[in-house]
């Protein structure tokens, strides 16, 4: 049945996914602090309407936005969409943010009868526009059937996980290993440069040998184009690293990559990097030895 879904959050996998919504046959708004996102959607034919009129006839409710606190203001702020909402519509809460804040967040949807799915995303904005993601969910088995249509428009593989909160907790260890991957490809990448490795032989090599991993095929060419348009942004390294070090921090776990990892995406920003593509970490290498990237002079 197609459903009435919101999509907050217009960003490079936001838009994506009101992509997939859209073909995918249901009715789809687009919501965005930046208005010409809102125009591009609508143009393609998301629906209009101001959230707070169209909102308590939604099924379904996307919050794709940056971090925890931009979360709690959609959903519970001044204007927040929850206490519009009709008994039985679900929340699809997709930011990284700590699995405390998901429990948090859920019992407050609980509580006015809309249902709270912690389903946090992977798979970057090309399998967000293709309808394609991997979504690590967690929630009540109510969640999952009323979010069920929308999530078979915007996944390729849904897991589910358990109880709220387990679904943030993997999408913390899936972001630990992919911080690290990329700052790893990034040094593995100039290292080579000192050794005579171009970037580009260094892909065309690498991605065939036992060093490769899903990190490094996707940002290491972003490095050989010279091309830092941001898919995922330095500045969100810094948060989502640090994420997972208060947890790690919580349970009185040490987790010393992910922290020299962290400090790579710190000096990145330092530099003025923060809002380039993430593999952009790459320039804190290359600057420190006095290498020359592609498309720098």
């Amino acid at each position: 049945m197609p459903q009435k879904t919101a999509v907050i959050g217009l960003g490079s996998m936001g838009y994506g996914i009101a992509q997939s919504v859209l073909r995918a046959g249901h009715e789809a708004y687009g919501f965005d602090v930046n208005a010409e996102r809102c125009r591009a959607f609508a143009a393609e034919g998301g629906r209009p309407g101001p959230l707070a009129e169209i909102a308590p006839e939604l099924d379904t409710v996307i919050v794709v936005v940056l971090n925890a606190q931009q979360t709690e203001e959609v959903l519970f702020g001044a204007e927040g969409v929850v206490a519009a909402l009709k008994p039985g519509s679900v929340v699809l809460s997709c930011a990284t943010i700590p699995p405390d804040v998901a429990r948090d967040l859920a019992a407050r949807a609980d509580a006015v009868g809309v249902h709270y799915l912690d389903a946090p995303i992977s798979g970057g904005a090309v399998k967000a526009a293709a309808g394609q993601l991997t979504i690590m969910a967690a929630g009540a088995s109510a969640a999952f059937a009323a979010a069920a249509p929308t999530l078979d428009a915007i996944a390729e593989t849904v897991f589910d996980l358990g109880e709220v909160g387990a679904g943030s907790a993997m999408k913390a260890v899936n972001q630990l290993l992919a911080g690290v991957h990329i700052v790893s490809m990034a040094e593995a990448l100039t290292f080579g440069m000192t050794q005579g490795v171009q970037p580009e032989k260094f892909v065309e090599v690498i991605s065939k040998c036992a060093g490769t991993s899903w990190m490094l095929e996707n940002r290491a060419p972003h490095i050989v184009a010279g091309d830092y348009t941001p898919h995922s942004a330095v500045n969100i390294w810094l948060k989502d690293l640090g994420i997972v070090l208060d947890i790690a921090k919580g349970g009185q776990f040490s987790a010393p990559l992910t922290a020299a990892a962290l400090q790579q995406f710190v000096a990145a920003a330092g530099q003025g990097l923060g809002a380039e593509d993430d593999a952009a970490v790459a320039k804190v290498y290359a600057r420190n030895a006095g290498l020359t990237l592609p498309g720098e002079t």
